[in-house]
């Protein structure tokens, strides 16, 4: 009988590993809506403080219109962090809240 190839071969040491998975940037910069701000405040916001286009800028304000609140952007907390506090001392709503695991 012929021993299969992965019954024979002992890997040399076993090691424990933690593997981040499926997310490389764990934070989310979320935007809420309110009934204060303006379209036009909230795109020159984002496009100012966030680096986004004028496109990008108008989407996100559209969904944080319509779902009540947006992920504008996603990175690392130390990065979000000063993004956050310059939107909210604009007086519109922000967040930073972990990604949820899928």
């Amino acid at each position: 009988m012929i021993t299969p190839l992965a019954h024979s071969v002992k890997p040399e040491y076993e090691q424990d590993v933690d593997v981040l998975t499926d997310v490389e940037q764990p934070w989310s910069l979320v935007v809420w809506n309110d009934e204060v701000n303006t379209f036009d405040w909230v795109i020159e916001t984002l496009i100012e403080v966030c680096d986004h286009s004028q496109e990008q800028a108008e989407q996100c304000a559209l969904m944080i219109h319509f779902k009540g609140k947006y992920a504008v952007k996603n990175g690392d907390y130390d990065t979000l962090k000063p993004m956050c506090d310059a939107i909210t001392e604009r007086g519109i709503g922000a967040t930073i809240e972990t990604v949820a695991k899928k």
